[in-house]
């Protein structure tokens, strides 16, 4: 699946693992629903997500944790491009 074929879903991508799945809801807007499933994806790429989502939320020392145990650097710049960034490097693990 190619990127904007992700950005453009109508539906909810079932097939795609939970932290696409959370990143999805996201970006129709629906925070809480893709914290919740960002918290049941486990592994790295969930813990990715949920410091996205945290970072978004404001709460960056919940956020630096999920960043520390994605294996990842604390995020700094635009959330959007973060967002973007994060589901093309989840698209391309597949």
């Amino acid at each position: 699946m190619t990127f904007h074929e992700f950005a453009t879903l109508q539906r909810r991508p079932e097939e795609l693992s939970p932290a696409l799945q959370a990143l999805w809801l996201d970006g129709q807007g629906d925070w809480d629903g893709a914290h919740d499933l960002a918290q049941t994806g486990g592994g790295r790429e969930g813990a990715w997500v949920h410091a996205y989502l945290h970072r978004k939320e404001g709460d960056d020392c919940n956020a630096a944790y999920w960043y520390s145990r994605a294996g990842r650097p604390a995020a700094t710049g635009d959330l959007r491009a973060e967002w973007e960034e994060i589901v093309r490097a989840l698209l391309k693990a597949g």
